[in-house]
């Protein structure tokens, strides 16, 4: 059974920064289909980042620049490294893991895995 567990959440202000990070075990899929989702009170969940084995990567526009994602094989883990912090990313984030078709980006029907997430708050 597969299970995802964020990490890493926090209050921090404006400018600062933050690594996200989600364990992955149990997981029998060759290679890895990661990403970062977010959502915010009164909005739907979207899509931050997105990393597979074939080491394509895709951001969000709003988060690019600022963000990273990054897979450590030997330790299943997928990060998220959060800098220059604003006040609308403030949100639930959520790493997912996609077992069957991999998308090119964070599409949220393509993932099967959900962990529970983890909060981030951004101060102004």
């Amino acid at each position: 059974q597969v299970q995802l567990v964020e990490s890493g959440g926090g209050s921090v202000q404006a400018g600062g920064t933050l690594r996200l990070a989600c364990v992955v075990t149990g997981s029998s899929r060759r290679g890895y289909c990661m990403a970062w989702f977010r959502q915010s009170p009164g909005k739907e969940r979207e899509g931050v980042a997105a990393i597979n084995d074939l080491r394509n990567i895709w951001y969000a526009e709003a988060v690019k620049g600022r963000f990273t994602i990054s897979y450590d094989i030997p330790k299943n883990t997928l990060y998220l490294q959060m800098n220059s912090l604003k006040p609308e990313d403030t949100a639930m984030y959520y790493c997912a893991s996609a077992v069957r078709d991999c998308p090119s980006r964070a599409v949220e029907s393509f993932y099967d895995h959900w962990g529970r997430g983890t909060q981030v708050t951004v101060s102004s």
